[in-house]
């Protein structure tokens, strides 16, 4: 189903396999892998009435166009008729996501999983991804991730974007598949041009690295700020610091760098909070702030960076910077220890 209207899922072990995998510098933290949407669905039909349809022409979608819309009984009766006078595959992946979400039914894996397993059977690329989904994080069944990588290559070989994305990472654990980078990277190239924005950053890092492709840091910076564009956090820390640095065929902007390393910082991420805290204590990009550097400094370490020119920096500065930055730190440090409301 689209991403815009089924939650995404979080693929714990995706996740493992990516940072166990990329090896980047300090330049940016690791990637957190994303999180991937539901499998995709064709577009929507409209609800006003459609003339006859020419000859060849595809048939509206009227299941999905109601489950677009939020009427899932409506979908779901809709579903099981394609089904039942059509065998139909991408209704049969419909159904699945119902019982997959528990829409309109009650939530069902193991109704999910046979309704996703015909529609696979039957070439659905996105019932492929859904199985591999289901496989990899033990869904109605064990876990299974020899299984779960048979479903996602054939879900890549059918285009789709986000099993390209990861088996790439599969590929660039070795485990599964023998280690192959460069294969790594053409997967990951399919996904990233068909605006996969994790791929997208994944494929820059092989390209500032030369695994699997050519080194070229012009592609690397271009693909993190694709990324960037698309919210990827470590992505807008490699562009910010491609930005700050004049690298990578881009203009040195230290205002637009400072602004990115302060959104990503807020997002959590520990290098974006070191390099933040050089800018205010330096004031490149934004005016200087003493107390604000001590803050992004110690949220920073707390994190797990290390930097001793700002250790000593912190030292030189007067008690009531340091004060107010620690205070400032506490805040910020209290808060993410508190459970979610």
């Amino acid at each position: 189903m689209s991403a815009s209207v089924a939650p995404r899922r979080r693929l714990a072990a995706v996740v493992a396999l990516a940072v166990a995998t990329f090896s980047f510098s300090a330049a940016a933290q690791k990637p957190t892998a994303p999180a991937k949407p539901k499998p995709q669905a064709p577009a929507a039909a409209s609800s006003a009435a459609a003339p006859p349809a020419a000859p060849n022409a595809v048939e509206p979608d009227m299941a999905y166009g109601a489950f677009q819309r939020g009427y899932f009984l409506t979908a779901l009766a809709l579903a099981t008729r394609r089904v039942d006078d059509k065998a139909d595959p991408k209704s049969m992946t419909l159904l699945g996501e119902l019982y997959d979400q528990g829409l309109g039914v009650p939530q069902d894996d193991r109704r999910a999983a046979e309704w996703y397993k015909l529609a696979a059977d039957r070439g659905d690329r996105e019932a492929m991804f859904a199985l591999a989904m289901f496989r990899l994080a033990g869904r109605a069944g064990p876990r299974d991730r020899d299984a779960s990588a048979k479903w996602l290559a054939a879900a890549a070989k059918l285009g789709q974007p986000l099993a390209a994305y990861d088996l790439a990472l599969l590929y660039m654990e070795g485990q599964l598949f023998p280690q192959d980078f460069g294969r790594a990277a053409e997967l990951l190239r399919a996904s990233a041009q068909s605006g996969n924005a994790e791929a997208q950053y994944a494929l820059g890092t092989l390209y500032k690295t030369g695994r699997g492709v050519p080194k070229d840091i012009n592609q690397a910076v271009h693909l993190f700020g694709l990324a960037a564009l698309a919210d990827v956090t470590a992505a807008q820390v490699e562009y910010a610091i491609a930005l700050f640095n004049g690298d990578g065929g881009v203009a040195k902007n230290l205002e637009a760098a400072a602004a990115l390393f302060r959104k990503a910082a807020l997002k959590n991420n520990p290098v974006a909070q070191d390099r933040l805290a050089h800018i205010l204590a330096t004031g490149q990009g934004v005016p200087a702030n003493p107390a604000d550097a001590v803050k992004w400094h110690i949220i920073s370490k707390a994190g797990g960076e290390t930097d001793l020119a700002l250790d000593a920096y912190v030292n030189r500065l007067d008690a009531d910077a340091r004060t107010a930055g620690e205070k400032a730190a506490k805040a910020w440090l209290d808060a993410l220890k508190k459970p979610p409301s």
